[in-house]
């Protein structure tokens, strides 16, 4: 009896061992090698997940050694499940997304944006000094597992909201519909900032929607590139338009702008002279920041030629030059100089920027382009810091002809709103790095849009014909909008195009059905010949802008003609499908009957041109803010 007590002792401590809590480890990699940041690991069938810190590494304990799978999943790519089967170190590899899989991003307790909620809440808050995607919890809970913490969700949670409070974002009014009979004219600066987009994944990638004012939706759809033709050697830029079904209004219309930048191969490329001004404060210390920000610029530094020169210019507690004027070929010297870098201090971000810039006049005059490259989490917290001042400042240091591009990183006290203003007065572009491959894409790829600039002070302005339209809705640029008659005065700021950028703006139109009686403007004005040709005109767009170094603006125009076609292009297809998530996102009354499967079944159709596979990650982005939505 006592043998047989033993024996089955012995099993149950075997089977224990056999079946009891694991810890697995590994590196995430797609099939080129590159290092996944932020990929998601889950526990089939349970509440238990991390995601890769920024060497793409993790470490998951699962509850049972042998028959538990791991799903691995990054935005982008074609999720994949493993058996763990004993394995102590597991090592995935991801195939881009070719295919429409779903990815399965949490798994965790229902994730929300910030809104009023009854019943138990756990508060989340971002905690920017940890690694990569971890998070601490306050409040009433017994403990729900989000990327990172070490307990198991409990049923007596309903509701999960993200603290944002220490991030900071401008605040935005969405476009409303003006009637064409008192107000014809619609005017604003051209944009080509694209930070939102990249932004907005990070917070879905993270089992979240965004806070609305982060949703600026002309950025969405400007973060990917649509088949414009090249510009013409009369302009730099060129024009088109197309007129479509609104697919989320049957009764309206939607009008379709698109415009071109030309380009250049890297040969015919100006010779440049870059200022790296990098932050190096104790807020940028989490493996999504400084250590991002480096691993970042290798991208950039890649595409320099010898006829090139950097600088770098670190700022903390107080500013300093720790790379001089250096050309542009000697990349290892430029990069063992950033990777001696390390964050700690307060934030002198007005102190950096003199420095930076006084670095950049004093080498001006031998280069085609100066740029400065501001490397941040926006975080200024020491000497010039307020938005007001730090406008003031760009503001007078454009003046010098130095131009200024502003890359975002981070999440948690992430400021938003003081980057998209830098970018704005300093007549540069703005883009946020969630991750190496957005780096990739914005610091290689799309190099010289990012540093180069083919037209400054860009603005466009709409005439609708009232005979034809009676109201008309901007979507998006509620940020850029100008006053009518700013349009012709060069003395006013407006907004720059980079080499190869394209820039789309989609307005919503309600057609006329009932005649109107003759008011003023173009197409009513009884001196302008050949009126009938006109009858047939929607709108009338004209653009403004000034050449590198002119201070007198160019312009030209395009009239907009009605169509009877019912089809739609795969550019207003897949632009409109970006612009009503956009609308979604933001809780945009235009929108509340229309849902994530509407997107899709936009976007899907739309999928040619698309080599980097931007498009496919879309659709799978919109697949998960609808599983976030359930």
């Amino acid at each position: 009896m006592k043998k047989q007590i033993l024996t089955t002792i012995l099993l149950c401590t075997m089977s224990c061992w056999i079946y009891s809590q694991h810890v697995i480890s590994g590196i995430i990699k797609d099939i080129d090698g590159e290092i996944l940041i932020g990929a998601n690991i889950l526990e089939k069938g349970t509440a238990n997940g991390t995601i890769t810190d920024f060497d793409g590494s993790y470490t998951l304990t699962v509850q049972d050694s042998i028959h538990s799978i791991i799903i691995v999943a990054f935005t982008g790519y074609i999720s994949s499940e493993i058996k763990v089967k004993g394995k102590h170190e597991i090592n995935p590899i991801l195939s881009y997304g070719h295919l429409l899989d779903e990815i399965v991003v949490t798994g965790y307790a229902p994730v929300k944006r910030l809104q009023n909620v009854t019943g138990s809440v756990a508060i989340v808050k971002y905690n920017s000094m940890n690694n990569c995607g971890s998070s601490t919890l306050q409040g009433r809970t017994s403990g729900v597992r989000i990327r990172g913490s070490n307990s198991i969700s409990s049923n007596s949670i309903t509701h999960i909201e993200y603290d944002t409070d220490n991030e900071s974002y401008s605040a935005i009014s969405s476009n409303k519909f003006k009637n064409v009979s008192s107000d014809p004219l619609s005017t604003f600066s051209i944009d080509v900032d694209r930070a939102s987009y990249s932004n907005i994944r990070r917070f879905i990638n993270n089992g979240i929607l965004p806070p609305p004012d982060a949703v600026r939706i002309e950025e969405m759809i400007n973060y990917f590139n649509y088949e414009y033709p090249n510009p013409s050697e009369e302009h730099p830029i060129t024009i088109i338009n197309e007129v479509a079904p609104c697919p989320w209004n049957k009764k309206n219309k939607l009008i379709h702008i698109g415009m071109k930048a030309s380009d250049l191969l890297t040969e015919e490329l100006p010779t440049s002279n870059l200022v790296f001004l990098l932050d190096v404060s104790g807020s940028m210390s989490s493996m999504n920041k400084l250590p991002l920000l480096k691993k970042s610029m290798v991208h950039l530094v890649n595409n320099l030629r010898s006829t090139d020169q950097v600088s770098i210019v670190v700022y903390a507690g107080s500013s300093g030059l720790v790379l001089p004027p250096t050309s542009g070929d000697q990349k290892d010297k430029i990069m063992a100089a950033m990777d001696k870098l390390d964050a700690g201090g307060s934030t002198a971000g007005g102190q950096g920027i003199k420095l930076a810039y006084k670095i950049a006049a004093e080498n001006k005059e031998q280069f085609d382009n100066s740029r400065i490259i501001l490397a941040t989490d926006g975080d200024f917290n020491v000497g010039i810091n307020s938005d007001g001042a730090l406008q003031r400042l760009i503001e007078e240091k454009r003046k010098s002809g130095i131009y200024l591009t502003c890359l975002g990183f981070g999440m948690g006290n992430y400021k938003d709103s003081k980057l998209e203003v830098l970018a704005d007065k300093g007549n540069g572009n703005y883009a946020y790095i969630d991750n190496i491959n957005e780096a990739k894409k914005v610091l290689g790829e799309e190099f010289a849009g990012t540093v180069y600039t083919v037209a400054k002070d860009v603005k466009i302005q709409i005439e609708f014909n009232p005979k034809l339209v009676e109201k008309y809705k901007l979507i998006g640029y509620e940020n850029r909008l100008l006053n009518n008659e700013d349009f012709e005065d060069d003395s006013v700021d407006a907004g720059e195009i980079g080499l190869g950028h394209s820039v789309t703006a989609i307005y919503e139109i309600t057609p006329r059905k009932e005649k109107l009686n003759k008011g003023e403007r173009r197409y009513v004005k009884q001196s302008v010949k050949h009126f009938g040709k006109k009858a047939k005109e929607l709108a009338f767009i004209k653009v403004r802008y000034k050449n590198i170094d002119a201070k007198k603006s160019i312009e030209f125009h395009q009239a907009v003609k009605e169509v009877s076609s019912d089809q739609i292009s795969n550019n207003v297809s897949f632009s409109s499908a970006v612009a009503l998530f956009g609308l979604i996102l933001r809780e945009d009354k235009t929108a509340t009957k229309r849902s994530y499967d509407d997107v899709l079944a936009l976007a899907s159709t739309s999928l040619a041109s698309d080599d980097k596979g931007h498009k496919k990650e879309f659709i799978e982005l919109v697949n998960s803010a609808r599983n976030i939505q359930e």
